[in-house]
């Protein structure tokens, strides 16, 4: 249902370096922020900018964040103030004959807004359980729920993704005709995030075995790299950009 989605586009959030590479349909951001696990906040306290790596759970069109209540981050974010909530997926690494085409293969959502603090007590709830789920799919059901003086301690915000936009690079190298024939190889190294056999913990009971989610687990999907026809090659296609 959401692939009709669109997220409109403000000036803030519009792709504007090599701007082909902008998306702002939500199933592309979605998808990004469902498969990555790690969010980095940007806000600024008295005219000092900070960036905090942090958890987070999607639950609809808004993130779930939390954390200690006695934290600066949170206490700043549930005053009202802007932030601007950012992911990364590194795909491959995409090495030209050129250092100046050489350039990564990724995907990104950068979303503005203001963050809300979720106060009603089941609703809290919930949102750590989406937190739990956006984790390890099925380990909601399979774990304690927090107890009244865990909730107190923990500052669940809710963050809105109405104003946000994906970008994405894909494909091969973009390398320059005059390069082509140096004699040098160039391609993509795919990167992945990949999983091992479940470690038990060491105080765990016997005969408790590792669940299927644990056994089995898996996250997204890697996008194709070389099937892909090259990108338009771009005056201004620098690195990582």
């Amino acid at each position: 249902m959401c692939g009709s989605v669109w997220v409109m586009p403000t000036p803030r959030t519009r792709v504007r370096r090599i701007s082909d590479r902008g998306h702002y349909d939500a199933a592309t951001i979605y998808a990004i922020l469902d498969e990555g696990f790690i969010c980095h906040v940007g806000f600024s306290i008295e005219g000092q900018p900070y960036v905090i790596p942090t958890g987070y759970g999607r639950d609809g069109d808004r993130l779930i964040l939390h954390g200690s209540v006695a934290s600066r981050m949170f206490e700043h974010l549930r005053e009202g103030f802007d932030a601007c909530v950012s992911v990364t997926l590194i795909d491959g690494l995409v090495l030209a004959r050129s250092q100046f085409h050489s350039s990564m293969n990724y995907r990104s959502v950068v979303a503005l807004g203001r963050a809300t603090p979720i106060r009603d007590e089941a609703e809290k709830r919930r949102a750590l359980e989406v937190l739990v789920e956006h984790l390890a799919p099925g380990r909601g059901a399979d774990s304690r729920p927090a107890n009244d003086q865990e909730l107190a301690a923990t500052e669940v915000l809710e963050f809105p993704l109405d104003e946000a936009s994906a970008k994405v690079r894909t494909g091969p190298p973009g390398d320059n005709d005059e390069d082509l024939d140096l004699g040098m190889w160039a391609g993509v190294i795919p990167l992945e995030l990949s999983t091992g056999a479940p470690i038990d913990a060491p105080d765990l009971a016997s005969g408790i075995e590792a669940p299927g989610y644990a056994r089995d687990y898996r996250r997204g999907a890697r996008p194709p790299h070389d099937s892909e026809a090259p990108e338009s090659r771009h005056p201004d296609s620098r690195q990582f950009e």
